[in-house]
């Protein structure tokens, strides 16, 4: 069994790449989508919701909304690189489900009551391309079955599913699911599908930073509200991808830091301290950091981005957060000029390989 994520108590929800693959224990991560208010809301006929609840449920609300962007500039990059990502690659289902107890204290009640959770496992993201989206998936819609076995609910709920999903999705190359949509049962054939099983998570901190572990891939909320668009974003997820494809936190020895500081950081209360100085990261050596780069830009050609921005917004991220900002992206990926130099000979190399119509592969 692979795991994707760590053990701490301290994170929220369930990861997008445990609860879609075909094994791994499912944890709890950061918020992801909005959802839908349901028949929980109207279960206490004159909810109070305090002024301390409201401020909870606003976190949770602007975390969804960043969350959602990750994860629609993720997808293509998940799903049209499975061949590269080799044994990296898995089933899924592609859709994220939380219940109310997927969220600590105040943010418990807020769910519960400002965002329509109860006990049942609620569908709070679908990963555009894949098969739950294909299928019909909505975001809100309650988890009641999967495979004709019915789905856990309560504390330990998403803990509990992937013991149910893990298996099926394994043997069955479509699962059939009951879900409860406007208080009705409503029965749907989501198909698997393959793609690369990095989790992609929300790093709720200000610092203007990205991190991989091996198996995911994190943007602060400082770098999602520094990038112009889409498109810058996808850039530095792909980077991460392709750093978690080649192995380099593990050959550097960073993996168990990077895991922490991911850890932390998708709380809705991190302890922000742990991006001072460098955060104990080993910096990038410019060899390794060119070999992600130029593999990065595969994986955003195959995804259908456009590439020709990239070396712009390499050199604006290094004018505005040189390394000597210690807890910034630059200071981790020290060596700019000589990525520049590469993605440059990238960019070059599949344009030509474009035009003589040959395979989009390193």
């Amino acid at each position: 069994m692979t795991r994707f994520v760590g053990h701490s108590p301290a994170l929220l929800g369930i990861s997008l790449a445990l609860l879609l693959s075909a094994c791994g224990t499912i944890q709890p991560t950061a918020p992801a989508f909005p959802v839908k208010p349901g028949p929980a809301a109207q279960e206490d006929q004159r909810p109070v919701i305090t002024p301390r609840m409201a401020a909870a449920a606003q976190t949770l609300t602007k975390m969804a909304a960043l969350q959602d962007r990750l994860y629609r500039v993720a997808a293509p990059l998940l799903i049209n690189n499975a061949p590269l990502c080799k044994n990296q690659a898995r089933n899924l289902l592609g859709f994220t489900a939380k219940n109310r107890y997927s969220y600590p204290g105040e943010y418990n009640e807020a769910a519960h009551l400002a965002l329509g959770m109860n006990d049942r496992l609620q569908v709070t993201g679908v990963l555009a391309g894949s098969g739950a989206a294909r299928a019909g998936l909505e975001i809100g819609d309650r988890l009641i079955s999967a495979g004709g076995k019915p789905l856990p609910t309560g504390a330990n709920a998403s803990t509990l599913a992937g013991g149910v999903f893990g298996p099926l999705v394994r043997s069955q190359s479509t699962l059939p699911f009951v879900v409860e949509r406007d208080q009705k049962q409503k029965q749907l054939s989501i198909p698997v599908t393959r793609a690369c099983g990095f989790g992609v998570e929300l790093g709720n901190s200000d610092n203007i930073n990205s991190y991989a572990d091996g198996s995911r891939v994190m943007v602060t909320r400082g770098m999602i509200n520094f990038v112009e668009a889409d498109e810058e974003l996808a850039y530095l997820m792909a980077k991460g991808m392709a750093h978690n494809m080649l192995g380099h936190a593990s050959s550097q020895r960073n993996a168990s830091t990077i895991g922490s500081i991911i850890d932390n950081l998708m709380s809705t209360r991190p302890d922000t301290s742990v991006t001072i100085g460098s955060g104990g990261i080993k910096a990038m050596p410019q060899e390794l950091d060119g070999a992600a780069d130029n593999l990065a830009l595969y994986l955003l050609a195959r995804a259908g981005y456009r590439i020709e921005g990239a070396t712009e917004f390499w050199k604006r991220l290094a004018s505005t957060y040189p390394a000597s900002v210690l807890n910034g992206y630059v200071a981790n990926h020290p060596a700019t000029a000589y990525r520049i130099a590469v993605i440059e000979k990238t960019i070059a190399d599949i344009k030509a390989k474009k035009a003589a119509g040959k395979p989009l592969v390193p």
